[in-house]
């Protein structure tokens, strides 16, 4: 199994850009067949120190390997995501990737 997970931290000029990043993966994403398992989400707050609350919306993807991950990142419909909805929202984002 390999595991991709996307942290995003939205403009903060954009009120509605933790919407438009939650229903462009939606869109995009979730149908590209070679992730196993998707799950995006708002930041939950927490009383605890040690969880990170800086940003808006997380995305974590599961696939077969990481060739499955290096194909999905070039699948058509991840790279219209990137430009319709990640770059015209997005001030960043940092990617864990793990096997």
């Amino acid at each position: 199994m390999f595991s991709h997970v996307v942290i995003f931290w939205t403009k903060p000029e954009l009120p509605n850009a933790a919407d438009a990043l939650l229903e462009g993966a939606e869109k995009y994403l979730q149908p590209i067949p070679l992730a196993k398992s998707f799950h995006i989400g708002r930041m939950v707050p927490s009383t605890r120190p040690v969880v990170d609350q800086s940003y808006q919306v997380a995305l974590n993807l599961t696939f077969e390997d990481k060739e499955a991950e290096a194909a999905y990142q070039v699948h058509p419909l991840h790279l219209e995501f990137v430009e319709k909805v990640f770059k015209p929202n997005c001030q960043r984002a940092t990617v864990y990737d793990f096997a």
